[in-house]
């Protein structure tokens, strides 16, 4: 029997939450533009515990509360909020920064209140990449690790990557840390201007084509592979069952380096093809409580210490909106792909300021303008 199909009008999936700004490292990449102690404004721990009961409201399945930072090993009260998480059957997942403070103790903490799977960020296969993204030299191999701990501890760890021009030629070997190091599943970001974003080292939309279709040729080797802001990584697995890539050069010297390192792979691809996007399965909380499509698009949509995220979620008119693919312009309104991907709401709000506008990073043309244009 199929599972009955998830209604994103009604709740989320997931509910990432920037527990605090504070962090030790200075990542050029940021979202949250993290800094060394959390700002004044952040949710106190009695409005966090409130916060947590929210999500209650959802019923169950609850939505899995994933907290991120900034540190989230420097959140206060994080102790407590997890113990109410834990009381409320609500799932719980953790984003911590790779310091000092992801420790034996933290670990044993995370097993007490039933947290069981985290997410560490891998920038590249090597420390001069990773390190120079993350501003403190000994990061990669303090992650890489890290890694190892946290999957010896029992816990199912999460890689997450964002993909650029420094590191894009990187991802063959990287892919080899990951499997080596036993991960089972790889997050791949693009770049979005926001926060530090290092606007100059984003990739052009022939190469995060290629990019993505080398991913869907990485995920045959068994890991799970999903993306961050390239919804268009959904169109390309679909269109790959049809139909071979030739690809340019950027994906033919991915492919041989990878098939070099690995030998050749299976035949069965494991990339993610969950509908969700900003605003639609996923939303975001900021340190502060304010709710925000996702992360990477900071449009204000309500204050979770003024009203609750259920009727947030539920009722503000933007979300209502970004949730309906018939309301985006350019080539993501038009396109056939429109509600499996709608391309990045977050992208287009940083380079046009409209947040329907279609992504610049995708290089499809959807087949009715394809056919408006060969009728003129």
């Amino acid at each position: 029997m199929n599972p009955r199909p998830i209604d994103y009008n009604s709740k989320p999936i997931l509910i990432f939450w920037e527990t605090t700004k504070a962090c030790d490292l200075a990542c050029k990449h940021c979202r949250a533009s993290a800094l060394l102690e959390g700002l004044p404004d952040e949710m106190s721990t009695e409005e966090s515990l409130r916060f947590v009961e929210q999500i209650k409201e959802f019923g169950p399945p609850y939505p899995v509360l994933i907290l991120t930072g900034g540190d989230i090993m420097k959140k206060r009260g994080l102790e407590e909020i997890l113990r109410r998480a834990r009381e409320l059957g609500i799932p719980a997942s953790m984003s911590p920064s790779a310091t000092p403070l992801l420790n034996q103790d933290a670990f044993e903490m995370m097993k007490r209140y039933g947290v069981k799977s985290l997410s560490l960020s891998l920038d590249g296969a090597s420390s001069d990449t990773h390190d120079w993204l993350r501003g403190y030299v000994g990061t990669f191999d303090k992650t890489v690790d890290l890694a190892r701990k946290v999957i010896s501890e029992g816990f199912t760890l999460q890689i997450n990557t964002t993909v650029f021009k420094r590191n894009v030629h990187e991802l063959p070997q990287l892919l080899k840390i990951l499997i080596d190091t036993k991960v089972k599943t790889w997050e791949v970001f693009s770049l979005i201007k926001t926060g530090r974003g290092i606007d100059r080292e984003d990739l052009d939309p022939g190469a995060y084509e290629d990019v993505f279709n080398y991913l869907e040729f990485a995920s045959r080797y068994g890991i799970s592979i999903r993306t961050v802001e390239a919804p268009f990584f959904r169109r390309i697995l679909l269109e790959r069952e049809r139909t071979a890539y030739e690809g340019g050069e950027l994906y033919k010297k991915l492919v041989e380096d990878t098939v070099n390192l690995l030998g050749r792979p299976g035949d069965r691809p494991k990339g993610h093809t969950s509908q969700t996007r900003d605003g639609k399965g996923i939303i975001f909380v900021a340190h502060n409580g304010d709710v925000n499509p996702s992360g990477f698009l900071p449009i204000k949509l309500g204050n979770v210490k003024e009203q609750s995220i259920l009727k947030i979620y539920r009722t503000n008119d933007t979300l209502i909106r970004l949730r309906d693919s018939r309301n985006f312009k350019g080539r993501c309104g038009a396109c056939e792909y429109s509600d499996i991907c709608g391309g990045s709401r977050s992208r287009a709000y940083s380079y046009f300021g409209d947040m329907f506008e279609e992504d610049p990073r995708c290089v499809y043309v959807p087949e009715s303008m394809k056919a408006l244009n060969s009728a003129k």
